[in-house]
C-alpha cells in the first residue's frame, strides 16, 4: 500500500470553540498518538484529508504524516462526523511501525451475480458490511470481497468462508453469517408474504 503524504500543524488552542473556528476555516482538529508518546493536538486541511482518505485504500490509507516537519507513519484510527452533514469534525491519527500488526475495520463487499437465487425468486441478504482484521500496515486491504455468484437458495457464507489476502487475519467470529440466500416469499391467505422453505423453492 502506497503512503500518502498529509501535512498536520500542531495546534495550541483546545476546546469546542477552538474546534469550531478551525472547522469554519476549512481545517479539521485531530490528535496524533501512539507508542507511548504524549498525544499531540494537530489540525489538517479538510480537503487534503478528504483526498487522502478517498483512494482505493479508503479510511485505512497508510499516511506519511508531516507534523511540523516531523514525519510519522500513521493511519486514521477514528473519524468523528457531524450528525447531520456527515462531514468529518475530528480525526485521531495512530502512529504505527511497518513491522507491527494492527487491528482495523475493513468493508465487506459482495461481488458476482447470484443467478440461481434470482431465477428461483429468492433474495440475498448482506448481513456483515464491515469486520475487524489484523495485518501489518502495508498489508491492510481496502476491502474484503465475497463472491455470491455460486450461491443457491438456503446457502450461507460465513466470515470463515471469506478469502483473506496474504498477511491478513480475521478477528471476528468465523461462524458469523455474512450473506444468506433466502427463498422467495410465499403469499398467504391474508396477502402477507412469508418465506417459503428451501425445499419448496427448489420444487417450484
Amino acid at each position: 500500500m502506497a503512503e500518502i503524504t498529509l501535512v498536520a500543524e500542531v495546534r495550541a488552542e483546545r476546546g469546542s470553540a477552538a474546534s469550531r473556528r478551525l472547522l469554519a476555516a476549512g481545517r479539521i482538529p485531530g490528535v496524533v498518538y501512539g507508542h507511548g508518546d504524549t498525544p499531540v493536538a494537530v489540525a489538517v486541511n479538510a480537503r487534503s484529508l478528504r483526498a487522502a482518505l478517498s483512494t482505493d485504500a479508503g479510511v485505512n490509507a497508510l499516511l506519511d504524516l508531516d507534523v511540523d516537519g516531523e514525519r510519522h507513519l500513521a493511519i486514521a484510527r477514528e473519524l468523528q462526523r457531524h450528525p447531520v452533514r456527515q462531514t468529518v469534525s475530528h480525526v485521531d491519527f495512530q502512529v504505527v511501525r511497518r513491522d507491527e500488526v494492527v487491528s482495523v475495520e475493513v468493508a465487506v463487499n459482495l461481488v458476482g451475480e447470484p443467478l440461481a437465487v434470482s431465477r428461483a425468486g429468492g433474495s440475498v441478504e448482506h448481513l456483515v458490511l464491515a469486520t475487524q482484521v489484523r495485518a501489518k500496515p502495508a498489508d491492510i486491504p481496502s476491502s474484503l470481497e465475497v463472491d455470491v455468484s455460486e450461491m443457491a437458495i438456503g446457502d450461507t457464507i460465513t466470515l470463515g468462508d471469506v478469502a483473506l489476502p496474504r498477511g491478513v487475519e480475521l478477528e471476528g467470529d468465523a461462524e458469523t453469517a455474512v450473506v444468506v440466500a433466502h427463498p422467495p416469499k410465499a403469499i398467504g391467505a391474508d396477502g402477507a408474504g412469508e418465506a417459503a422453505s428451501p425445499e419448496a423453492a427448489s420444487e417450484s
